[in-house]
This record gives C-alpha cells, structure tokens and sequence, in this order.
C-alpha cells in the first residue's frame, strides 16, 4: 500500500510560475549533483530513479533548503518505453518539462557475452533508448514555448576507441553525444539548448556498482572530479549554448589526444591500461 508521504507526492501540484527540471539517475552522484544545482537555481524538480527512498529524501531536503517543489519519480529505465511511464507521472502533476537531464546510466565490466542478453539490453534501454524517448517527449513543448534545456551525460569514453570489456560502454556514449548534436543543429533558433558532457572520472557509486571500486582506487586522485565540478562547467556551458563539453583541463587534453593520436596507437595503449577493469566473466 502507498504510504501518505506516497500518496501526496503523487497528488497534483498547484500552479506554478517556477520552471521543472526531470532528471534522471536523481539518487546519487552527477545526478545528484544536477539535482543540487538547479534547485539552487530556482527550478522545481522532477527526481527519476529506481530507489524511491533516496529519492523522497531528496525532494525533502531540497524542497526544504531551497523553497522549491521536488517530488520523486521513481522508475527502471532498463525497461521498454519507461519513459512513457515518467513523462505520465509529470504530466499527472500538471507540469512540463522545462530542463531535461539525461543521466541515468551504468556500465558492465565483463565481456559481451559474459552476462546475459538482458543485461547488455537493459544496459541500451537505459542509456540510450529511454534518454532518446525522454528526448523526444520533451522537445514539441520546449519548441512551442520557445525555451529549454536538455543536457546528455556521455563520457569522455565517446572519444575512445573499443577495447575488451565495456563493450557497449564507448558505442553508446558516442551516439549520445553525436545524437546531442544532431538534436542541436534541428534545434538551432528555437530556444532550446542541447548539451552533451563528457566527463572522466568523478567521484561517484559507479564503479562501486559495476565491480571496479577496487581498481578505481588505486587511480590517482588528480585524475577525479566531483561530481559538483562536472555539472557546474556543463551548466556554464549549456547556459552559453555550447553543444559538447568535456569538463576539466586535464579531461580536454585527454580528449585531444584520443581525437588526434592514430588509432593503432590508441588501442595499444588503451588495451594495457583498460585491462585491469575488464572483470572476469
């Protein structure tokens, strides 16, 4: 049974002049982060992720610190057209979406064939075909009212050539970022801005949750950033409307160098130093 907590979240809300930010992956890390600063920023937010619990102590919190209405969304977005179910649970609310944050995400460090199907499945519903479906739900609205903001979170992996484990991982973080500048050049004079960032290592659960924390560890701190680094300079960014950004000088000059090396080269290096977050299968 609902709690009344719950119940009330899923009430609709009064009017509001304030804009809405959906953002997905809400419960921790860059998500988090995103949800931080765009309270902080006056916006009410919209807070998607499978942990409903972290999620409501969320919304409390910023609803309380920053005077705004946040209220969870809570969903699996591994599972097919999830974000028809999100968008409904906006709408319920009487809202629209005024800023889109495509952040929800995972990775897995085995083989391609080293977890079932519906793992690597769950994997591409989450990053790619539910935040394209968000996308696309989001943008007649934003074009009609002549303003909005979408923001994909890629990876400084787009820039990198496959290697033996994460095998989807570079793929799909590359179409988000080709597929952010696509949407960008359609989107060009309508008011809406498109941003994909592509961040490197930040001090987030991920790696805890795809087995590699350990490795991670052993990685030099100057080489992290927090999560608060990453989305203040992709928000910069997007305010100036800025299509692509890779967060951090140090990150900018390992994109560089994955964008001009030769690719040989690339893959040699790239093999040795990937292999030890490629898990056993």
């Amino acid at each position: 049974m609902p709690t009344a907590s719950s119940a009330a979240s899923s009430a609709p809300s009064p009017a509001t002049t304030r804009p809405l930010a959906l953002i997905t992956g809400a419960s921790a890390g860059i998500g988090m982060a995103f949800a931080r600063a765009y309270a902080a920023r006056g916006y009410d937010l919209a807070l998607s992720a499978r942990r409903a619990d972290r999620l409501e102590a969320l919304a409390g919190e910023l609803s309380a610190a920053h005077g705004v209405e946040a209220f969870a969304v809570p969903a699996d977005l591994a599972t097919y057209e999830a974000h028809l179910g999100v968008l409904a649970q906006v709408a319920a609310r009487g809202r629209v979406v005024d800023a889109l944050v495509n952040n929800a995400g995972f990775s897995i460090a085995q083989s391609f064939v080293g977890v079932p199907w519906t793992r690597q499945r769950d994997f591409l519903m989450t990053l790619v075909v539910n935040a394209c479906g968000l996308a696309y739900g989001v943008v007649p609205g934003m074009v009609a009212r002549g303003r909005g903001s979408i923001v994909n979170v890629g990876s400084l992996a787009a820039y990198a050539p496959g290697v033996a484990g994460h095998s989807l991982y570079p793929g799909a973080k590359r179409l988000i970022v080709t597929f952010s500048q696509a949407l960008a050049a359609e989107l060009k004079g309508t008011g809406v801005r498109v941003t994909a960032t592509c961040p490197g290592f930040t001090l987030t659960e991920f790696a805890e949750a795809n087995g590699t924390k350990g490795v991670m560890d052993e990685a030099p701190r100057r080489l992290f950033q927090t999560p608060e680094q990453v989305v203040a300079e992709t928000l910069a960014a997007n305010d100036r409307g800025r299509v692509v950004v890779v967060p951090g000088l140090h990150n900018k000059i390992a994109a560089a160098v994955l964008h001009y090396a030769p690719e040989p080269l690339l893959i040699a290096i790239l093999t040795r130093a990937s292999a030890k977050y490629h898990l056993e299968d």
